[in-house]
């Protein structure tokens, strides 16, 4: 018998497996407005404490894909392919992936999220890109996948409505570190995107939701489990996340880093981190030497034509990915070194929460972000940087937000001599 949502509560928070249909109840009821954000959050946080088993993980994902539509690319030439990434800072690797992958001959639908706790998001970096459209219809979601071979989008009403909503409501309560909750979130939204096959980049360290290899395996082996049975090849793939990834973190900042990237000008780490899973796409394709197509794709400037023409086909002024000034920030300050030595250490998860302080991400679902926010990075781990050396410069248009963020940056390094 399906009990109430207070019932359905006690039951998870008293360590019981939930049914699907007390599940179902949940889910639908949250999605509808019959039950209030805070009967959804004291459910969401005895989900948090006390986990999902398989078959509940397998019901929740269920329901959150069973809440929305469903696109079919069965009719496309190419192979239909995805990737996710579980979070990080100065994480961009989707801005690249996808049109790299477009140009490698796949066909790739992305549905991408806004910013989670201290991670930033892949949405709010293309909103930074002037006329750039994120909330497209279903039909010209589809029109632009099949024409340019790429897009990248958010969620839609029409799409997992149930995750949409669950999303902001997780950011908000502190729940998002749960690997039932993040296995529903990705794995509905891969499976309704109608993708053949998904290229999961989880991330590993101090600024991941993952901070060991082993929970990330845990949750890799889940979400692998999950697609299979949903008729998904997926290849878990792990990255680290214990410094930010590239050399800038932040919103346009990021997008013009990307923009290097795809001219075959991208920071090492970066250009690894997207080649790795590229090589991992396009294995699953089965394509000869996958590593020989991913950087011919940049040697000839395919992929860069590829990101030009999703920017154009969803709205975009191309002739501002060619303009570095587009948002330029009012106010910088460098952060300097306060001795002589190597950086042994970076706190990621501080330099996210730095960000945010400085308009790159949000406090609460009604804050306005800064476009023009970000860092960038002089100095990595393992780099020698001498005392009064500039190791990083924040930038952002806000001069108590630059203050705030600041205070946090100076403290998130480690230098030994």
């Amino acid at each position: 018998m399906i009990k109430t949502p207070f019932e359905i509560t006690h039951l998870k928070a008293s360590g019981t497996s939930l049914s699907p249909s007390q599940i179902d109840s949940m889910v639908r009821g949250f999605t509808s407005g019959k039950i209030s954000e805070s009967k959804m959050t004291k459910w969401l946080e005895a989900v948090f404490e006390q986990g999902m088993d398989h078959a509940e993980t397998l019901a929740y994902t269920k329901s959150m894909l069973d809440s929305g539509a469903r696109l079919d690319f069965s009719h496309l030439p190419g192979y239909v392919v995805d990737k996710h990434s579980t979070g990080g800072v100065g994480d961009k690797v989707s801005l690249v992936l996808g049109p790299l992958l477009a140009a490698c001959g796949c066909y790739v639908p992305m549905l991408a999220g806004r910013g989670l706790e201290h991670t930033g998001g892949t949405i709010d970096k293309l909103e930074s890109i002037p006329g750039f459209k994120t909330t497209l219809s279903l039909t010209e979601f589809q029109k632009v996948v099949e024409t340019v071979g790429v897009s990248i989008m958010e969620q839609t009403r029409e799409i997992c409505p149930a995750d949409r909503k669950i999303y902001s409501l997780r950011n908000d309560t502190g729940t998002v570190a749960s690997l039932p909750l993040i296995c529903g979130s990705i794995m509905s939204k891969k499976i309704a995107e109608g993708i053949q096959g998904l290229v999961l980049d989880i991330k590993v360290g101090n600024g991941a939701f993952m901070q060991t290899i082993s929970q990330a395996k845990e949750l890799g082996t889940l979400l692998k489990e999950v697609g299979e049975q949903n008729g998904l090849k997926v290849s878990p793939c792990f990255t680290d996340m214990n410094q930010p990834l590239g050399n800038t973190a932040g919103l346009w900042c990021e997008v013009l880093e990307c923009i290097e990237c795809l001219k075959g000008n991208g920071p090492d780490d970066l250009m690894a981190v997207v080649y790795h899973l590229g090589e991992s796409a396009l294995t699953l394709v089965e394509v000869d030497y996958p590593m020989e197509k991913l950087e011919s794709a940049i040697s000839d400037g395919s992929a860069w034509g590829k990101f030009r023409q999703m920017v154009t086909a969803q709205g975009g002024f191309p002739e501002s990915l060619e303009n570095p000034e587009t948002h330029e920030p009012l106010f910088r300050e460098k952060i300097l070194a306060k001795m002589n030595g190597y950086i042994t250490t970076i706190n990621t998860l501080e330099l996210g929460n730095a960000l945010i302080q400085l308009g790159t991400g949000r406090k609460n679902k009604n804050d306005h972000l800064d476009y023009t926010a970000g860092i960038y990075y002089y100095k990595k781990m393992g780099d020698i940087v001498n005392k009064s050396e500039a190791w990083a410069e924040i930038f952002c248009s806000n001069p108590d937000k630059l203050e705030a963020g600041s205070a946090i940056v100076e403290n998130t390094i480690q230098i030994e001599n």
